[in-house]
C-alpha cells in the first residue's frame, strides 16, 4: 500500500515475525509515523528501533528509514523486500548493527535497486566475512552516497571496493572510516581513484594507514604514469574509435570504415586510410581535445607522452579527502604538498583532513598544506574575509 506502518504490521502477522511487535515506537507519537527532525548520524539505542521520516504529512511519503540494533533474519528481510520498493519517496536507508549475512545483504541490494529514488545508504556496524560491500557500488548502481563505517573492512574488502570504484560513475561520497584498511587496502582504493571521475568526497579516517598507503593516494591527485595494462587498454580504445568492432566480414568492415573516415572527418583526418596502428592512434589522439567529455578517463585529452611514459592528469574530481586518525608522518605531508601544487588553481581538493596523525601540527609541511587549503576552500575564504571585516570595525 505504500504505508510503511500498515504494511509492516500486516506482513509481520502474515509471516509470523514476532520481532515487529517488540519494536520501540517509531516516533515520539506513541508508535505512529510522525514527521521528525533528527539528524542523519547513526546513534546508539538500547533496544531495536525503527525510525522513519516523511516528505509530507501523508503516511505514504516516507523518504528515510533507519533500522537500529534489529537483527534482520531471513523472514524480516523478506518483509523489507516487499515493503521498500513500494515507498515511492524513499531516498535514504540506514542500517546500524542489524546482523546482516552475505545472503541477506545480497537480497537487500537487489531490493534497493528497485527503489528508483534511493540515493543514500548507510550500512554501519555490520561486519561480513566475505566483505561484499562493493555490491552497492556496481556499475549500474544509482546510489550517490554510501557510508560503510565500522564494518571491519580489510585489505580484501578494500580491493573489491577499489575495483568497483574504477567502473562506478554515480557515487559522489564514500565513507570508509573506522575500518582496518591499512596500507595495502589504501593502495587498492587509490587504484580505483585513478580512473574514477565522479567521487567527490572520500573518508578513510581511522584505518591504520601509514606513509606507504598515503603515498599511493597522494600520487593519484597529481599527474601519474599509466601502467602497462592501462596503456594497452587505452590503445584498444583509440583503435576502437577508428575501427569499431563488427560482426561483418573483413572486406565489408574495411569498406564501412572507409565510409566512416570520409563521413566523420571531424573526428579524425580523412587522409588516414592506411592500416597503420600508430598513425591511427596519433590521429585520434590529436582530435580528442574536441570531445566535450570523454566516456573513458583513459581518453582524457590531457594525456601526454613524456620520457617514454604515458602521463595521465591527476584526479581533480575528488574535492574532499579525510585521512585523520591514521599513522601518517611528515613524509606523507611532503607528497600531498607536491600533489596539491601540481593540481593548479581552481581544481582538485578543497578539503584535506590530516589531523591526529604522527606529526606535529606545527611542522612546516602541514602549515603549508593548511595555507593552500585555506585559499582553495570558499568557506574558509568567507570566514577569513568576515574576520578581517570584523577586525577593521574594531580598530
Amino acid at each position: 500500500s505504500g504505508n510503511l506502518e500498515i504494511d509492516l504490521l500486516e506482513l509481520g502477522k502474515l509471516l509470523c515475525v514476532k520481532e515487529i511487535s517488540d519494536l520501540t515506537p517509531m516516533s515520539q507519537k506513541g508508535g505512529t509515523l510522525g514527521k521528525t527532525l533528527t539528524d542523519h548520524q547513526t546513534r546508539w539505542c538500547p533496544k531495536p528501533w525503527l525510525h522513519v521520516e516523511l516528505e509530507t504529512d501523508d503516511p505514504r511519503s516516507v523518504n528515510l528509514v533507519k533500522v537500529f540494533g534489529w537483527t534482520l533474519g531471513g523472514m524480516m528481510v523478506k518483509v523489507f523486500n516487499k515493503i521498500l520498493p513500494s515507498l515511492d519517496y524513499l531516498k535514504s536507508l540506514h542500517f546500524w548493527r542489524v546482523g546482516l549475512t552475505e545472503e541477506t545483504l545480497t537480497s537487500l541490494k537487489t531490493t534497493m535497486s528497485l527503489c528508483t529514488n534511493l540515493r543514500t545508504v548507510v550500512m554501519e556496524g555490520n561486519p561480513l566475512q566475505e566483505q561484499s560491500f562493493h555490491l552497492f557500488m556496481s556499475k549500474d548502481s544509482t546510489l550517490a552516497h554510501l557510508s560503510l563505517r565500522h564494518n571491519h573492512i580489510g585489505e580484501e574488502g578494500a580491493r573489491l571496493i577499489g575495483s568497483a570504484l574504477s567502473a562506478n560513475r554515480n557515487l559522489l561520497s564514500l565513507n570508509l572510516g573506522f575500518n582496518f584498511i591499512g596500507d595495502a587496502g589504501a593502495r587498492h582504493i587509490a587504484k580505483g581513484l585513478r580512473l574514477n571521475r565522479s567521487l567527490l568526497c572520500l573518508s578513510l579516517s581511522n584505518n591504520g594507514i601509514g606513509d606507504a598507503g598515503a603515498a599511493s593516494l597522494a600520487e593519484v591527485l597529481g599527474p601519474f604514469p599509466l601502467t602497462h595494462e592501462e596503456v594497452v587498454e587505452r590503445r584498444k580504445l583509440l583503435i576502437s574509435i577508428v575501427h569499431p568492432v563488427s560482426d561483418q566480414t573483413p572486406g565489408a568492415t574495411a569498406k564501412k570504415d572507409e565510409q566512416k573516415v570520409s563521413k566523420k572527418g571531424d573526428i579524425y583526418p580523412k587522409y588516414i586510410s592506411v592500416p597503420c596502428r600508430w598513425l591511427l592512434i596519433s590521429a585520434v589522439e590529436s582530435q580528442l581535445a574536441e570531445v566535450p567529455e570523454p566516456v573513458n578517463p583513459l581518453l582524457d585529452p590531457g594525456v601526454v607522452h613524456k620520457d617514454g611514459k604515458v602521463i595521465m592528469p591527476g584526479n581533480a574530481t575528488l574535492t574532499s579527502l579525510n585521512l585523520s586518525g591514521n599513522n601518517l608522518t611528515e613524509h606523507s605531508l611532503l607528497l600531498f604538498l607536491s600533489s596539491l601544487r601540481s593540481q593548479g588553481e581552481g581544481v582538485g581538493l578543497l578539503r584535506l583532513s590530516l589531523t591526529r596523525n604522527r606529526f606535529l601540527v606545527s611542522c612546516e609541511p602541514f602549515l603549508m598544506i593548511e595555507e593552500i587549503m585555506a585559499l582553495r576552500n570558499p568557506l574558509s575564504r568567507s570566514a577569513s574575509s568576515q574576520e578581517n571585516d570584523e577586525r577593521k570595525l574594531t580598530e
